[in-house]
């Protein structure tokens, strides 16, 4: 845990929160800044910056977890959709930077909060980024 890390406080029970969930990794809150109704966010309980720091161990909670209370929230909000939401760095949105997943529950007639513009690349550009970024 990191003093200086709001997450980390929250995560850990120094900070009051709404919590849905909780764990020996990980609590689950409502967002304070909600994009929808239910909107919540997955903290492990332990600091990572980011997708890129997070260990293996955690990384591989992360989902299942996720797709539990997916399955859950669904149920109890009655929502007809789901997103689930995890950014990295600035550019990508990230504006806490101790990892955390946005759980937001979709509703019908909302206005749709996630959508990207499609890029179009010549067959050569596609070729030269999948020579690049095989494994």
């Amino acid at each position: 845990m990191r003093d200086d890390c709001i997450f980390c406080k929250l995560a850990n029970g120094i900070i009051p929160t709404n919590a849905i969930y909780e764990d020996e990794d990980f609590k689950v809150i409502l967002d304070a800044a909600p994009a929808t109704r239910g909107h919540a966010l997955i903290l492990p309980k332990e600091h990572f910056a980011n997708i890129y720091e997070i260990s293996d161990e955690i990384a591989a909670k992360v989902m299942p977890l996720a797709k539990k209370l997916a399955s859950h929230m669904t149920q109890r909000l009655e929502c007809e959709g789901f997103n689930i939401v995890q950014n990295n760095g600035t550019v990508a949105g990230q504006t806490v930077f101790h990892f955390h997943t946005h759980l937001i529950p979709r509703y019908e007639g909302k206005k749709p909060i996630l959508g990207w513009s499609h890029e179009d690349f010549t067959e050569d550009e596609m070729r030269e980024i999948k020579e690049l970024l095989a494994m």
